[in-house]
């Protein structure tokens, strides 16, 4: 069902021992944009990604992916499905090279990770996809480079070429900025704004100069309820907004 929105969550709501973390969040994300959902710390954001991933169950509303009810349906089905969380399935092999770990992410979605005994030209018709990969994150001269010492927007990009490799239809990015010095922040926005291409993108972001140079739509929220939502230019103004986050020094 290939209807305006890739991604719905109604009534969306998740309790801890008496907490309500995520209160009623009704979310929609327009198929081939990029989304990102802010807020300030302790706003709820991690947790709507842990749910919308299946790393949570909702203690009550819904998710439906492509007009079907996902709510209680396995992590790795939802990856089967197209919808893959990026920096959770990284680049897990820090002592192969860069070229292997796409290899073997090519390999996951084949379904033939383990089957190391399979003799090395079975691999051969994956060499070329995983090229294509490597040159599309911006590392074709680090191919050869051990993954584990890769410098850290290095890495990242090699960890956007493994989600890549699962060919998503929507790619979830938690904090693709974190921890991050200014040129590989430019670096990996770019390679965002690419990969999305085709492709929906929803993002928890914090640099607030990213979300607002990439995203199409910003969901804001606020003590796990949605305060406002919109493009960066209405969000920007909005005086809530302001006040919750624009005016915490998280921005």
């Amino acid at each position: 069902m290939a209807g305006e929105f890739i991604l719905e969550t109604q009534d969306l709501t998740k309790e801890f021992k008496g907490f309500v973390a995520v209160r009623g969040v009704g979310l929609k994300v327009r198929r081939h944009s990029i989304h990102a959902l802010i807020g300030p710390n302790g706003a709820g954001k991690t947790t709507v990604f842990n749910l919308l991933t299946k790393f949570l169950t909702p203690s009550a509303g819904r998710i439906l992916y492509n007009g079907e009810d996902i709510t209680y349906v396995k992590p790795a089905a939802i990856a089967r499905r197209g919808m893959v969380r990026s920096f959770q399935i990284s680049a897990v092999f820090p002592h192969l090279s860069v070229r292997e770990n796409v290899r073997v992410a090519l390999q996951r979605a084949l379904g033939t990770s383990f089957h190391f005994w399979r003799p090395e030209s079975s691999l051969e018709r994956l060499h070329g996809r995983a090229e294509e990969l490597i040159e599309a994150v911006g590392l074709s001269t680090f191919r050869e480079a051990v993954a584990g010492e890769l410098p850290y927007g290095r890495k990242r990009a090699l960890e956007i070429a493994t989600t890549l490799a699962l060919e998503p239809e929507m790619m979830l990015l938690d904090e693709p900025m974190a921890g991050m010095g200014q040129e590989d922040i430019g670096r990996i926005s770019d390679l965002i704004r690419r990969v999305s291409a085709n492709r929906t993108v929803l993002m928890v972001e914090h640099n607030m100069n990213v979300v607002s140079q990439l995203s199409d739509t910003i969901t804001v929220l606020q003590r796990g309820e949605i305060l406002a939502e919109g493009p960066y230019a209405e969000i920007s103004r909005n005086p809530a907004v302001i006040e919750a986050y624009m005016g915490t020094g998280h921005g």
